[in-house]
């Protein structure tokens, strides 16, 4: 029974001492990418481009690393440092598992809050998972309806459509607002940015400026910069 019972740690033991916390400074680790299209996204007025691959390799880490900690907590063999480690494997875990749900949670907000013009801008759907699709497509039927039934019906025809653009009102679908300013830090030297015939900036590495989002996003998708 003992001899099972060490058998299982060492199968364990491999597991933890890969924990998710990583020491390095490393700009490229999943942590590291994770924890800067969350800040990306938080800060970003428009829908980034889905980080599915990322986030399903880090769920999976999470699900095995949460695994393993349950194995040694129950080896009652294990030392004190041993211990140690688990438990600071096990914050580890949670402060990942913290800013995944913050990370999915601002996407959903978006999507929820921009799902009408989802629906009717084929760009923007390219940046979203198929779930998100198909979230944003019942929120934009659902929000249409609840419309529809307490005021548009009321209306006369020509006043109940949701699709009108009148001159001088604003839109009824909300759009992203790609006019509002974003702080802005370059991870490397960056193409000069041209705001009209006269002024173009050059960011280097390590520049940060305040500007229109519309004039960084691409550089932003590709991961020249992020967003403060």
């Amino acid at each position: 029974m003992a001899s099972a019972s060490a058998s299982a740690s060492a199968r364990a033991r491999p597991a933890s001492a890969a924990p998710i916390l990583d020491t390095r400074q490393d700009d490229e680790s999943p942590i590291s990418q994770l924890t800067r299209h969350w800040i990306n996204e938080r800060h970003a007025p428009d829908i980034l481009p889905a980080q599915e691959d990322l986030l399903a390799s880090l769920l999976d880490h999470i699900r095995r690393q949460s695994d393993a900690v349950q194995l040694l907590r129950g080896e009652p063999s294990a030392s004190e440092e041993e211990h140690i480690r688990i438990m600071l494997v096990q914050m580890e875990v949670e402060r990942v598992k913290f800013i995944v749900r913050s990370y999915v949670r601002t996407r959903l907000f978006k999507i929820e809050k921009f799902a009408r013009f989802i629906m009717t801008d084929a760009t923007i759907q390219t940046r979203i998972t198929t779930a998100e699709r198909a979230h944003a497509s019942r929120h934009a039927h659902l929000t249409d309806r609840h419309f529809h039934t307490s005021v548009l019906q009321s209306l006369p025809e020509t006043q109940s459509h949701l699709d009108d653009t009148p001159i001088f009102m604003p839109p009824m679908i909300t759009k992203p607002d790609d006019s509002r300013a974003v702080f802005v830090h370059a991870l490397r030297d960056c193409p000069p940015i041209r705001f009209h015939e006269d002024l173009t900036l050059e960011m280097k590495r390590g520049h940060i400026s305040l500007m229109p989002f519309s004039f960084i996003e691409q550089l932003l998708v590709r991961g020249d910069v992020e967003l403060l």
